[in-house]
């Protein structure tokens, strides 16, 4: 079992980069912690091959521009709690870009060019997109997003807390792999349940057009 303090080298090509966002909540509210992008990369983490998720900053990327098909290596640590992370490194450093993959792909779905800044994910907004469907069709899309989500039960014992993913989509409206699966429900106090309807992803996107 690795050290958390271990610095694990890794390299490989990337199958997708989708921004890193976290997302509380806490009955009917809810919050964002946009903290960078996941690199979802294919090659050796340590002395094992296979695939795997490395975190990085918004700095890290608006230097590298990081897209599908780029060949990356760096330095990065095992994550400290699993449950509030959806990548598997980070803290990365040493990040070299290898080689560059020819061009950007801006024909979707899906969508595989350098994703944009954090500022815009935030302006556009998500929906809920189902579980399967991202896994089957968006996992490579730059406007797919994996969240580790942090449940806030009751705010009179706020160490009482629970966690899970949920995916959501920030793409165009009109995208044709798009499901929205169904609604997701967050447990409160006493035993209570919030249903998170399909109106509250209409109304945060309703500033864009269906093609946007």
């Amino acid at each position: 079992m690795r050290s958390l303090d271990e610095k694990i080298q890794w390299t490989g090509r990337l199958v997708a980069v989708q921004p890193r966002i976290r997302l509380t909540r806490s009955y009917n509210e809810r919050s964002h912690t946009y903290q960078g992008y996941v690199l979802r990369v294919r090659g050796t983490l340590g002395e094992v091959s296979g695939e795997f998720l490395v975190a990085v900053g918004p700095a890290a990327h608006a230097k590298h521009r990081f897209r599908v098909g780029d060949e990356v290596q760096g330095i990065g640590h095992s994550v400290d709690d699993p449950r509030m992370e959806t990548a598997e490194i980070y803290k990365v450093g040493g990040l070299k870009v290898l080689m560059r993959t020819g061009g950007e792909k801006q024909e979707g779905p899906p969508w595989l060019g350098v994703p944009p800044s954090l500022q815009v994910y935030r302006a556009r907004g998500h929906r809920r997109l189902a579980a399967r469907t991202y896994e089957t069709k968006c996992q490579g899309c730059i406007w797919g997003c994996n969240m580790a989500v942090e449940m806030i039960i009751d705010h009179w014992n706020p160490h009482v807390r629970r966690y899970r993913t949920e995916t959501f989509c920030y793409g165009p409206l009109s995208c044709s792999f798009y499901r929205s699966g169904p609604t997701r429900k967050v447990p409160g106090r006493g035993g209570i349940t919030y249903e998170e309807e399909s109106w509250v992803d209409r109304e945060i996107t309703s500033h864009r057009h269906p093609d946007e």
